[in-house]
């Protein structure tokens, strides 16, 4: 029996999904809008009309943050925004440009022990990028990832693995207000008192990537040399790439936003195509609020 329900939300969003596809692959041809709507079974009205819904902006404009020359400018800004963000704190980076989220990591000893002594209440949700699985403890979201019908037991079953100790509950209820809070239209200056606790297991090196992350702001890219250079210790390409690859919390912590050195946006765990759906969407919703 699945988890979670056919809505129309979910389908809007593999529609979308499938024009940024299109969108992206025949991108020198300039395709019409009517060749776009075409492809997601929609009349041009009603996919135009869709699309700026979701993101804001039409698709023409949307396509725009995704180009190579749009990408390589956004990656020459981000040495200035991470130096602030180290003169300014993490915290009130955070707090200036997205959610307001602290991340906590968990003591060598609950590391070792896979969460024993832990109750962590999970669910499935939509959001503006298909279903998503997310936990959460009463010390932070502890895991999260997008979900296709297909994966829903995969994640679980490696999320369950990692917290092999820990008592896990079902329970939507618990975790829908944390994803309404993530994923309500990100209007930056309603946002920044807003705060998040992310709780996570992993080594030093990981952890130390991850909070990294943490400081690349909404409608921002970085590349994993930049990542290297952050965290001081800029000959670790390899092992940042791992590191941004184990990331425990989509989103959140916001491994999408670390793209290739020549701009191109590269691998996600959770697949390419919602990755420009993500980095897409976060540089309308920055456009829309400035």
């Amino acid at each position: 029996m699945t988890l979670f329900a056919n809505t129309q939300e979910v389908l809007n969003y593999e529609r979308i999904k499938t024009a940024i596809q299109y969108l992206s692959e025949n991108f020198k041809d300039q395709p019409s809008l009517d060749e776009v709507a075409e492809k997601v079974h929609l009349s041009p009205f009603h996919f135009q009309r869709m699309f700026t819904d979701w993101a804001g902006v039409s698709p023409k404009k949307f396509l725009k943050y995704l180009t190579l020359n749009h990408l390589q400018e956004k990656i020459t800004e981000i040495p200035n925004v991470l130096a602030m963000a180290d003169e300014a704190g993490l915290s009130s980076q955070s707090r200036v440009y997205d959610l307001f989220v602290t991340l906590e990591a968990v003591t060598p000893q609950q590391y070792k022990s896979s969460g024993k002594g832990l109750s962590i209440r999970y669910g499935y949700h939509v959001t503006p990028f298909g279903m998503c699985f997310i936990a959460a403890t009463e010390r932070g979201i502890c895991g999260m990832a997008f979900v296709d019908e297909a994966q829903q037991r995969t994640e679980y079953e490696q999320f369950a693995q990692k917290w092999a100790f820990a008592e896990l509950i079902h329970d939507p209820a618990y975790t829908q207000p944390l994803v309404a809070q993530i994923f309500i239209p990100q209007q930056v200056s309603k946002l920044q008192q807003q705060r998040l606790q992310v709780l996570v297991q992993g080594t030093n090196f990981q952890v130390k990537v991850w909070e990294a992350l943490l400081k690349i702001p909404l409608g921002a890219v970085s590349t994993y040399q930049q990542i290297t250079t952050a965290i001081g210790n800029p000959k670790a390409n390899r092992a940042v790439g791992s590191a941004v690859g184990s990331n425990p919390i989509a989103y959140l912590i916001p491994c999408h936003r670390v793209i290739r050195k020549e701009g191109k946006l590269g691998n996600y765990h959770w697949g390419p195509e919602r990755k420009k759906a993500i980095v897409g969407w976060e540089m309308a919703q920055v456009e829309i609020s400035s």
